[in-house]
């Protein structure tokens, strides 16, 4: 099954396409497609979206969707840090003076609410620290 539009896909697209018609010269039925090749599928969707990439290559819409989907939930657990671990990035504090507010909290309810009002810069992540960290 061939889409006859193989001369409007982009480079890496075709690439991938010609990988599967090699593959599918090649291989022994009923063989199933390799890991390797669904990876490189499910990757040409994230760019080039679900339907135009199952029709170029082609392979089935729905275990392309599938693979697609399980990708997503993998990479939004490889990338969301787990509760309690959150770490903010604090920007350099200014030269000269100034006035600002700092409000902690912790996972178990404990608040610590500082005002700082000052011309020279202070440690806020030693103090940040020795909030969620006390020494015994």
């Amino acid at each position: 099954m061939r889409t006859g539009q193989t001369g409007d896909l982009p480079a890496p697209l075709e690439f991938v396409r010609k990988r599967f018609e090699r593959w599918r010269r090649t291989r022994k039925p009923p063989a199933r497609i390799p890991d390797s090749l669904w990876g490189a599928a499910v990757e040409m969707a994230g760019t080039y979206g679900l339907h135009r990439t199952a029709r170029a290559l082609p392979v089935e819409y729905y275990s392309l969707k599938k693979r697609l989907e399980q990708e997503s939930v993998a990479a939004r657990e490889r990338h969301e840090p787990s509760p309690g671990t959150t770490f903010v990035e604090l920007p350099a504090v200014p030269t000269g003076t100034y006035d600002c507010t700092l409000e902690l909290e912790d996972t178990v309810g404990s608040k610590m609410r500082v005002h700082l009002k000052a011309a020279t810069p202070l440690d806020l992540t030693a103090l940040c620290r020795s909030f969620w960290n006390p020494v015994p």
